[in-house]
């Protein structure tokens, strides 16, 4: 137990923890918990969380991270989508750390449905250990519905990191990475080692830490993502052909990215947010911004 009163999660625990809920982990499901207490410690201290932070966590699970955070932000909020879970988590953290159990709050919730009222206080830092198939689309929905997300720090497949924190002309540049970058300035913050999961999954994981940035520009950011979206569709393709559907013909997207003082020849994997938002810019108004 540290000196605010909080104890963390051991392998004991966790398995004794998953035997009282009656669940048995698979890895076919992605169902794996974190039980090293060390690696919770370096999630949350690499996430810069302090006690002026509203910390939302996703996807709590048996409450690792869960535990790890609350000795260290003014409140946390944990979104968990299993009502199971969702009930044990706050009787977790009122046996391990009984003086912060009050900082804690529960919602039985789809994160990639929640809202901003539906919190009761607004967020600040996201940090999360997220399963790899809804990561992206619960980070770009949370940083889309919850402008007091400033920071974050969150744990997904390896390659998806990879792909959130990808820089323009990187093989694994993308949607991903090119709509992460609208909200945010986004980094590789260091690899987790397979061994400190049960069970052992068959992946490896990956630290990706974010900062909020003003966005590139004064566009609807649903314009500039269906560009992006165009653009990757067929990202073999140089842009005038690969626009030519969303523009309504080839020669239309040439005239448009040449307005907006893009190589007709170049492909989506070169160009920046910037770049697509003077594209959408163009589109709506007659001139890049």
């Amino acid at each position: 137990m540290d000196e605010q009163g909080a104890s963390l999660l051991g392998p004991a625990d966790v398995r004794r923890l998953a035997d009282e809920l009656g669940i048995k982990p698979t890895k076919k499901l992605g169902q794996n918990f974190v039980h090293d207490p060390n690696t919770v410690r370096r999630i949350v201290s690499a996430a810069e969380v302090g006690a002026d932070d509203v910390a939302l966590e996703v996807g709590p699970g048996l409450g690792s991270l869960t535990l790890a955070l609350l000795p260290a932000a003014g409140a946390v909020t944990a979104v968990e989508i299993d009502p199971v879970l969702a009930e044990r988590l706050p009787r977790t953290a009122r046996e391990f750390a009984p003086r912060l159990a009050d900082r804690l709050t529960v919602l039985p919730a789809d994160a990639l449905k929640v809202r901003a009222e539906d919190f009761p206080e607004p967020p600040t830092a996201l940090v999360a250990n997220l399963p790899y198939n809804v990561a992206v689309p619960v980070v770009l929905h949370l940083l889309a519905e919850l402008p007091s997300l400033r920071h974050g720090l969150v744990m997904v497949q390896s390659e998806v990191a990879e792909r959130m924190a990808a820089e323009p002309g990187s093989r694994v540049y993308g949607v991903p990475s090119a709509k992460a970058a609208w909200y945010a300035d986004v980094r590789r913050a260091g690899p987790v080692p397979r061994k400190v999961f049960w069970p052992v999954p068959n992946v490896d994981s990956g630290l990706v830490a974010f900062e909020r940035v003003d966005p590139p520009s004064s566009a609807a950011r649903e314009d500039v993502f269906r560009v992006v979206d165009a653009a990757f569709a067929q990202r073999r393709k140089a842009l005038r052909g690969a626009l030519s559907g969303w523009a309504g013909s080839a020669a239309r997207a040439e005239e448009l990215l040449r307005a907006a003082g893009v190589d007709p020849m170049a492909r989506g994997e070169q160009l920046r947010i910037a770049d697509f938002a003077r594209i959408a810019e163009v589109a709506s108004t007659g001139s890049p911004s």
